[in-house]
């Protein structure tokens, strides 16, 4: 944990002590703050949302005002990775059109404050759903139909953002962006890979040769999962935000729905893709992806005919962000564990992502 002055550390159930190898700055941190945020001439207690494999998320607390602030992670990053600049002014953007963006404060472009670029944002209360169901939430198969269908529902009114001469128009160039995102995604897939895997060079191609026509171009968040949701602690059927808008961009919308799916396992899936499950969606009550692409239809009006193409392509992005992180701890850039067993689950993802394409 960072302070900036001494005392007892007080943690909410969501927080922890900052990770030994995440510190940040925390008189840096003040002294930049001074006067840019409201209470900011009071003592700092920052403290981390231990969740999340990517960017470093942490809490700011002066006395009974508290903030988020959101950096890069630590060392090399992929180009136009990890970008803060961009997430806040996609929220800047999105805040008087979609209530689940958390409205933003201060953005830092200056490196040299803590190392890299950071913004700070509101802070919302409420649950994150990852890997298992938190033990706020009743084992109720009907509350989990209620969060699978709030969480599609958030995504088709993501979809539903008024684009044309809003602010949200300069924050993308709709124009050839799936076959930017294959291309883009491929060439980290070089960049990061620590040994051969034909699979993923077989994907890629795939892909590139198959793109389906564009549909028309609306706010892609880029990460629209599950544990990207925060839901409402008294009523979990409740999206009260929507969280990490860093590859927030111009496009088209089937992308989003492709990573809801890729992310979306459910019970008859083969055990090598439970094997790799990051939600627990496989749970009885949640929407199956044949539901969930349904409802998604239902609300949007949108065609989904092509819609395993963009399941596919989030499986082999998936693939790619989780080698990127693996990379990371092989070169010793971080020492967190849990990314020994990525390299495994990068194998994993490619194969499940091979047999998810169609002809």
């Amino acid at each position: 944990m960072a302070r900036e002055d001494f005392g007892a550390v007080s943690a909410a159930p969501d927080v922890a002590p900052v990770r030994p190898d995440e510190q940040l700055d925390a008189a840096a941190v003040a002294a930049y703050l001074r006067g840019k945020l409201p209470e900011a001439d009071r003592p700092l207690e920052i403290l981390q949302f231990p969740g999340g494999h990517a960017n470093l998320t942490y809490l700011l607390r002066y006395g009974d005002r508290e903030y988020v602030l959101r950096r890069p992670p630590l060392g090399p990053i992929a180009p136009r990775a990890h970008d803060m600049v961009r997430e806040y002014r996609a929220l800047a953007a999105l805040g008087p059109y979609y209530a689940p963006a958390p409205r933003v404060y201060v953005l830092c472009e200056d490196p040299a404050v803590i190392g890299a670029p950071f913004f700070v944002m509101e802070r919302r209360h409420g649950i994150v759903v990852r890997r298992t169901m938190p033990d706020e939430i009743p084992d109720d198969p009907t509350i989990r139909r209620r969060i699978g269908e709030a969480v599609v529902d958030a995504l088709a009114d993501l979809h539903a953002v008024p684009v044309a001469g809003t602010a949200v128009a300069a924050l993308g160039k709709p124009e050839g962006f799936v076959a930017r995102q294959i291309s883009g995604w491929a060439e980290r897939w070089q960049r990061a890979q620590t040994e051969p895997l034909p699979v993923m060079e077989d994907l890629a191609a795939w892909l590139a040769a198959r793109i389906p026509p564009a549909l028309d171009a609306t706010v892609v968040h880029n990460d629209f999962k599950l544990d990207n949701v925060m839901l409402d602690r008294d009523d979990p059927g409740r999206v009260v935000a929507v969280l990490d808008w860093d590859m927030t961009t111009l496009g088209d919308p089937r992308i989003d729905v492709g990573t809801l799916l890729g992310y979306w396992p459910e019970a008859t899936d083969p055990p090598q893709r439970l094997a790799v499950a990051m939600q627990p969606t496989y749970l009885e009550g949640f929407p199956t992806r044949r539901e969930v692409v349904a409802r998604y239809a239902t609300r949007s009006g949108r065609d989904l005919g092509a819609i395993a193409f963009f399941e596919t392509f989030a499986l082999f992005k998936l693939a790619v962000v989780l080698q990127q992180i693996y990379v990371r701890f092989v070169r010793g850039q971080t020492k967190d564990e849990r990314f020994a067993a990525m390299g495994e689950a990068v194998r994993h993802l490619a194969d499940i992502a091979s047999a998810t394409r169609t002809t």
